[in-house]
């Protein structure tokens, strides 16, 4: 079966003065359709840089990235845009809502981008909203909502669209354990799903037991692949 997310060689490094620090080294992995894929690693080893790359928010220096059969870092700047708003959800460890939305109105930007009407948009975007549990939240600006709140927000902002391709960094670092797993929860339904797919960044021990599959990093590589965690971690 082609994989949904096929990693190939891919290598990054950032100019830091003269010289080039090596982030990535050669990445190769391939993630299914209907699974949900946790990323696990000491900070600083490359777990953001990799799905920011599989997201197409970061060039690789090197490699080929394909998702759902395209081919990333081939497409134009505006296909690649249009590709990722169609296709792709990142969940944003720093939420990056926009401070004169509401709740709603920051959940809906997706649809909003993508034609629909911000009255529609922000319909739906409630309706995640209240499965994510704050509803009541919804006409609310971001300065007026807790972390977790905001997070939740920009969890919705990332599903409402239905994306084929979800990718979170820490998605419920800001949450209690039960908003962390009604969170996990919604996500791994949407794992579930035979054309999707959900790769998450997490040190979260309270929701390693829902992962389909666990890739480990260390220092630019991948050292475990597995269904269960690495000795360590």
């Amino acid at each position: 079966m082609t994989p949904a997310i096929e990693v190939a060689g891919v290598t990054k490094a950032f100019p830091v003065g003269d010289s080039q620090v090596q982030v990535l080294h050669g990445i190769n992995v391939a993630i299914r359709s209907g699974e949900l894929t946790y990323l696990v690693g000491e900070s600083g080893s490359g777990k953001t840089t990799l799905i920011s790359i599989i997201a197409g928010i970061l060039f690789p220096t090197q490699g080929r990235v394909e998702v759902f059969g395209t081919d990333l870092y081939a497409l134009s700047d505006t296909r690649l845009v249009q590709f990722r708003l169609a296709t792709i959800g990142f969940i944003f460890q720093q939420y990056n809502l926009l401070p004169t939305l509401t709740a709603a109105e920051n959940a809906a930007v997706p649809l909003i981008a993508a034609g629909m009407s911000r009255r529609e948009a922000t319909d739906r975007a409630r309706e995640l909203l209240d499965r994510l549990n704050i509803a009541d939240q919804a006409d609310k600006l971001p300065r007026q909502l807790s972390g977790g709140q905001q997070q939740r927000v920009a969890i919705g902002r990332a599903l409402v669209h239905a994306p084929r391709l979800v990718v979170c960094d820490e998605p419920t670092a800001a949450l209690d354990a039960r908003s962390g797993r009604r969170v996990m929860d919604l996500l791994r339904a949407v794992a579930l799903a035979e054309d999707r797919a959900v790769i998450i960044v997490t040190h979260d021990n309270r929701v390693f037991d829902l992962a389909d599959r666990i890739l480990a990093m260390e220092d630019g590589r991948i050292t475990h692949d597995g269904t269960t965690m690495p000795q360590g971690h």
